[in-house]
């Protein structure tokens, strides 16, 4: 069995529920100041989450929601414009503190990187939202705790591919058995199955607690209790805690591995 060499991590509705509250309204702001006749509601942004990547998800609804467009406009050169606006207004919002961090989530970062624990990113959101998030919640500096951020662009294929899981692998010189993922969704889960990692976490939010997480080895509401009740399981493998901290995470993962070789016998 091989031991438990790194935690990575997903950034949105996984380290903080940056979706409805932060991205959403990011977005809305960009298409105001953009002359846009266009808003995403709180259930439209949820069925838009099917799709991975904010310019993604642009072109995704202009395709199937087929909303106003200025005659004349390039829609390339607006999506990226769009989304370099909205970068904007969601690292403004993280300023003005109004993003915290999941509960549990500082906890367990802050041991594994004062445990010497080697940490990381795997998000699709772009490298300026996941250092606003942790310099906004974690302080100056934290963005040093991870040994690499694999964000945005830096792969072809987004979740649910595996490529940045794949491609934080390699910098990082680990094989999947070795690793942990922590994520919130079903595309997270097909990505995390793709680069071939076994161990993995769920924490569920108001958008994705109806997803699809067969293959997960825990699924939880959270990772640690708060003052909303102690922690849920929602299925598989039971840490037996009311808080995932390291010893925690060494558990799943060890069952994840025992069940990925009973699975190879």
């Amino acid at each position: 069995m091989s031991e438990l060499k790194a935690l990575l991590f997903d950034v949105d509705g996984t380290l903080a529920n940056t979706e409805r509250d932060g991205h959403r309204v990011a977005f809305n702001r960009a298409f105001k100041d953009a002359g846009l006749h266009w808003h995403w509601s709180v259930e439209e942004y949820g069925w838009l989450l099917q799709v991975t990547g904010g310019k993604e998800r642009m072109r995704f609804f202009i395709e199937r929601r087929n909303p106003p467009v200025p005659a004349g406009v390039d829609v390339d050169r607006l999506i990226i414009d769009l989304h370099a606006a909205k970068t904007i207004h969601y690292t403004q919002l993280l300023g003005e503190g109004l993003i915290p961090l999941r509960p549990g989530v500082e906890q367990l970062l802050r041991e594994a990187h004062e445990s010497g624990m080697r940490i990381a990113i795997a998000t699709t959101t772009t490298p300026e939202n996941v250092t606003a998030l942790l310099g906004n919640t974690l302080g100056a500096g934290s963005v040093d705790w991870f040994e690499v951020i694999g964000a945005g662009d830096v792969v072809p294929h987004k979740k649910p591919a595996g490529d940045i899981y794949t491609w934080v692998m390699e910098k990082m010189q680990l094989a999947p058995e070795e690793c942990l993922a922590f994520e919130d969704s079903r595309n997270g889960v097909l990505a995390v199955h793709d680069a071939g990692i076994n161990a993995m976490i769920i924490t569920t939010n108001d958008y994705t607690r109806d997803h699809d997480f067969n293959g997960a080895t825990t699924v939880i509401d959270k990772l640690c209790s708060d003052g909303q009740g102690a922690i849920t399981l929602l299925s598989g493998y039971d840490p037996q805690t009311n808080c995932i901290d390291l010893a925690a995470a060494r558990r799943v993962h060890a069952a994840a591995q025992g069940l990925a070789g009973k699975l190879t016998a």
